[in-house]
């Protein structure tokens, strides 16, 4: 009799175990499908991150080319202007006419600062004034 209750509570045991390893198993490849899933999640967030990052370097670098460009094409202007000043002397008046008269100047005011005849000075106003 004791045998027998022996071997029982062994099979109970042995029940009890199997359950146990099996529940833990079950755990165990639910948390491992978890993981591979927010590991997927990650990896994918890390390439969209990596190609807005090259994007962004790209065109900065673009950018930088871009700003070089025009820094090469503005170098020359100041020399350009100062010829093109020295070649033509009354050219500089009419400029300093049109923005006297983009700031409000009147024909009289405008003979009298830059030199102009009166005809002149109406037409510098004329032309300004409708821009």
């Amino acid at each position: 009799m004791i045998f027998e209750v022996a071997v029982i509570f062994l099979a109970l045991l042995w029940a009890l175990s199997l359950w146990m390893f099996l529940n833990h198993s079950k755990r165990q490849r639910e948390l491992a499908a978890q993981q591979a899933e927010g590991d997927a999640l990650r990896d994918q967030r890390i390439k969209d991150l990596s190609k807005r990052l090259d994007d962004y370097q790209n065109g900065t670098v673009r950018m930088g080319e871009a700003i070089h460009d025009l820094r090469e094409t503005l170098a020359t202007l100041p020399d350009r202007l100062e010829r093109l000043e020295q070649r033509d002397p009354s050219s500089v008046t009419f400029s300093q006419a049109a923005k006297l008269v983009g700031m409000g100047a009147s024909v009289s005011e405008l003979t009298e600062t830059c030199g102009l005849t009166r005809a002149e000075a109406e037409l510098m106003s004329k032309l300004h004034r409708s821009e």
